[in-house]
């Protein structure tokens, strides 16, 4: 499945796929939605003909309908999954059937298809995907297609059932049930009501009830409250001339306003519909679909707003940022002030004596009644604003009584959040104020929560040094073993138990709910908290048990002798003793814990592998709700498959298995090559290609990407040595990923020129994600430029999904930006992403770096970067990823170089 879309977001593409139903739009519209949702390459919807043929409803191929076809079935997958049952070939579908010429037309290599079935069970048709590249499907993404299935089924047996309303009032009644039925599941509300001030409803579906809070009875001849009334009433009137209008010209009407449901919360609604006239002409009845849009409506609001600030406040730095931010935020949220202010500790008996830290808010910026205002010190508590000592997002929604400094009268409702660092700790809060309760929240909220990520970056003005002494044994929280103590406790207490052939168990525990009251109520609290359990853990130990705190809220219990009651008998000793209530000050915890345990030798034989089991058996005691799991063999068929994964790259790295490709940068002025991008490939000899968005995590995490990397590095070397050997010679530089774990490497740039040797600097270009170089930005800083004085150019990959703030971005030494081709892809459609992709443009020309632009696909993106300022350009439109060889022979003219330099 597409991996930017969560389930909610996929679900909600296929509902508004198959809202068309009933129109010619349906099969079109649900073959592109699918193919969005699961990121496949064709999607075709057919019905069956008597004469063993299949006539197409919709063709999706390489992102546009094609032309519908009729085929035979005899020869093809299609064949296997027509009337029968779903069918999976997920590779080699072209061998399998090769007298099948479309599947040879189109270039599928794996292929899923479903037949379709009437609400009978008479086979009508069938659902194919295809995809040029091996295919495998989730639980989620089969969940979906059949879904689709069904609804894709449900639709031609309504076309069929349709043809034959005019040969019998029976199968009208039918077809009506039929889309009753379907009306009543879909996410929304079907309607038919009258065409009065009231729109007395006459038909409701029974989504009025998850839409609006009141049963299909309550609105139908508006026995309890109209439909009309539940519209908020700033929209009542813009949406009662619209629908007139519509009438009026005898067009449908389509619609967005804010809806009071029976709860009292505002929605957003988009209604689309249409007038139907009676015998006459007049417009007798409206009938329409209500859909609840208020997630992606506010979302949309979201994006508007912080594209807007971050256009305002991009080009400015220290207190000008924050005063021009904070006119911003009033202006975009319909505030009537708004606060920017540092938080930091000051003296205060009274509050020592609530158990917090004492609190102090220094205002950097304040704007109010379109003015700035004078700035000022206050003691957070005893404040309108105390509830930000406790909470770090506050919502007062009415009579909050609030005030400052200089402006007159109170505020009766406020919004505001902390501002925290990169390391979470809390620096600063930002507010926005209102005279009168807002309609809605959320907005301000969701608005305040990404920019405040900015905000504290940007008070953070040196970074604090990490005060991470811990003791070589012993945990300085708890007093308990740590984690390298209790590995040694581990390898000695197995030895033991080999010498006298005893079982030993380990118990992995893990507190829930830590992290909530950790946010909630504090660290300070939170480690309080972990040393009163640490106690009672410790004073429930016996019988020669070991006892360490590994990291966080998990701890590990080493049980010696451990026979199944004895074993039985510590798991229960450790959830009595942590389920009792904590008491500290006033407040009063009751923990759970989660504990993951196995046994040697039963599970395992090592230490290593003994805790490997038992971290496995905590992970899925997680997801219990009884909280305890003993380790199962079973459990290891995934780690197996990775670990297999993992040493079969080991090997092919050292065999030197792997391969590069290159895909062409270009200057989007000229059209000329300005050099390419070395990415990694792999072809398993038993597994065939492996897709590098699995093993190249798969590296990172099992400390295998600094050698591949070092592999890519050398074989790009070679490569671009044995060009040059056969008088070709790349533009530019070839650009080269680094990871973050290279990155963390002190001594990078001697490193790189080692691997590098033979080729001058400025041939290599180093690529590093927008996010890794913000994990740790003063040690970026250093490193970029040890990178830049040795020659090598530097570019930030994926720009605009990171949260670098401008200062950094000014102190790295890179000369581009790399801007992400999740910007690019939709800005010709999206004004949003359109903005964001010309405010990287204009603040990468500001600090005299250059920009190129990754995921171009076609003449009008190239066009519109260029035309926007962008320099340079890569993705398909200009070619994809090609060996070394055809790369050459596709770019042979431009790798001529008559100009060679002597390096």
């Amino acid at each position: 499945m597409n991996a930017r879309l969560t389930a909610e977001a996929a679900f909600r593409q296929l509902a508004d796929g198959m809202s068309r139903a009933g129109t010619e739009a349906f099969f079109p519209a649900l073959v592109e939605h699918l193919a969005a949702i699961l990121d496949v390459d064709h999607v075709l919807v057919a019905r069956v003909e008597p004469a063993h043929q299949a006539q197409t409803l919709a063709v999706w191929s390489r992102g546009a309908l094609r032309p519908n076809l009729r085929y035979d079935l005899a020869g093809t997958p299609c064949e296997t999954v027509s009337g029968r049952r779903p069918c999976l070939y997920p590779r080699e579908v072209q061998q399998r059937f090769p007298e099948d010429a479309l599947l040879k037309e189109l270039g599928a290599e794996g292929y899923m298809g479903l037949p379709l079935f009437g609400l009978d069970g008479t086979p009508l048709g069938l659902l194919a995907l295809l995809r040029n590249a091996p295919m495998a499907l989730s639980g989620l993404e089969e969940e979906i297609l059949h879904i689709a299935a069904a609804q894709a089924g449900a639709e031609i047996e309504r076309c069929l059932a349709n043809r034959s309303l005019l040969e019998s009032e029976a199968n009208a009644r039918e077809s009506e049930r039929r889309l009753e039925t379907l009306l009543n599941h879909l996410p929304g509300m079907a309607y038919r009501g009258l065409n009065d001030a009231d729109w007395t409803m006459l038909v409701v579906s029974q989504g009025a009830l998850a839409l609006t809070g009141y049963p299909p009875a309550a609105l139908i001849h508006s026995r309890e409250v109209s439909l009309a009334a539940l519209i908020h009433p700033a929209d009542r009137q813009p949406v009662a001339e619209a629908v007139a209008k519509a009438v009026a010209c005898r067009s449908p009407f389509r619609l967005i306003y804010r809806l009071r449901t029976a709860g009292g919360q505002l929605r957003w609604m988009l209604e689309q519909g249409q007038a139907i006239p009676d015998t006459q002409g007049d417009a007798l009845y409206l009938e329409g679909f209500i859909t609840d849009i208020t997630e992606q409506y506010e979302a949309q609001r979201v994006q508007e707003a912080v594209t807007r600030v971050a256009s305002a406040v991009t080009t400015r730095i220290g207190d000008d940022y924050f005063h021009q931010l904070t006119r911003e935020l009033t202006e975009i949220l319909e505030a009537d002030a708004a606060i920017i202010a540092t938080l930091e500790g000051a003296p205060g008996a009274a509050v020592e004596a609530r158990g917090s830290v004492p609190l102090r808010l220094s205002t950097l910026s304040a704007y109010g009644e379109a003015r700035r205002l004078a700035d000022y010190p206050f003691d957070l508590v005893g404040s309108p604003f105390e509830p930000l000592a406790e909470s770090r997002e506050v919502v007062i929604r009415e009579r909050a009584q609030a005030w400052l400094p200089g402006v007159d009268g109170h505020f009766a409702a406020w919004v505001g959040r902390r501002l925290e660092t990169t390391r979470g700790e809390t620096v600063g809060a930002i507010l926005v104020l209102y005279r009168e309760p807002p309609d809605a929240n959320a907005f301000a909220t969701s608005v305040l929560r990404i920019l405040s990520t900015g905000a504290a970056a940007e008070i953070e003005r040196r970074q604090d040094h990490r005060r991470m002494q811990q003791l070589a044994y012993f945990d300085g929280t708890t007093g308990l073993a740590n984690r390298v103590r209790f590995m040694e406790n581990l390898q000695r207490m197995r030895q033991a138990a080999e010498r006298a052939q005893t079982p030993l168990a380990l118990l992995l525990l893990d507190l829930r709910r830590f992290k909530e009251i950790n946010d909630l109520h504090g660290h300070q609290l939170g480690d309080k908290l972990l040393a009163g359990v640490a106690d009672r853990l410790q004073g429930a130990v016996v019988n020669g048990e070991a006892l360490a705190r590994l990291s966080g809220d998990e701890f590990a219990l080493l049980v010696p002798n451990a026979s199944e009651r004895v074993t039985r008998e510590s798991v229960e000793r450790m959830r009595e003793v942590i389920g009792r209530p904590i008491h500290l000050g006033r407040r009063t915890f009751a923990l759970k814990v989660s504990i993951g345990l196995a046994r040697y030798p039963r599970d395992a034989l090592t230490p290593g592998e003994l805790f490997k089991a038992a971290s496995i058996a905590l992970y899925h005691a997680k997801r219990d709700e009884e909280g305890v799991c003993p380790f199962s063999a079973s459990m290891t068929h995934e780690l197996a498959r990775r670990q297999q994964m993992t040493e079969r790259l080991e090997r092919a790295i050292a065999e030197d298995a792997l391969s590069l490709n290159f895909q062409p940068q270009v200057d989007l002025r000229s059209g000329r090559l300005t050099g390419a991008e070395a990415l990694c490939r792999w072809h398993d000899d038993a597994w065939g290609w492996v897709s590098p968005g699995e093993f190249i995590p798969l590296a990172e995490e099992r400390g295998l990407i600094r050698p591949l990397g070092d592999w890519v590095l050398q074989r790009a070397t070679r490569q671009l040595l044995s060009w040059r050997q056969a008088g070709l010679r790349l533009p530019g530089q070839l650009s080269i990923n680094i990871s973050a774990q290279q990155f963390a490497d002190p001594r990078l740039a001697e490193r790189i020129g080692m691997l590098t040797d033979g080729l001058p600097p400025s041939a290599i270009a180093l690529e590093l994600t927008e996010s890794d170089f913000m994990r740790d930005p003063e040690q970026a800083v250093a490193t970029t430029r040890a990178l830049n004085q040795a020659g090598f150019l530097l570019a930030i990959d994926d720009f605009g999904t990171g949260y670098s703030s401008l200062a950094y971005l000014r102190r790295f030494a890179a000369h581009s930006l790399k801007i992400d081709i999740s910007f690019v892809r939709h800005m010709l459609e999206s004004e949003h992403d359109r903005a964001i992709v010309e405010t990287i443009i204009a603040m990468a020309q500001a600090l005299g770096m250059k920009t190129v632009a990754e995921g171009v696909e076609t003449a009008d993106q190239a066009a519109t970067l260029a035309a926007m300022g962008c320099d340079e350009a890569q993705g398909f439109h200009f070619g994809r990823p090609q060996t070394a060889e055809a790369f050459a022979e596709r770019w042979g003219d431009h790798l001529h170089d008559h100009h060679q330099d002597p390096s």
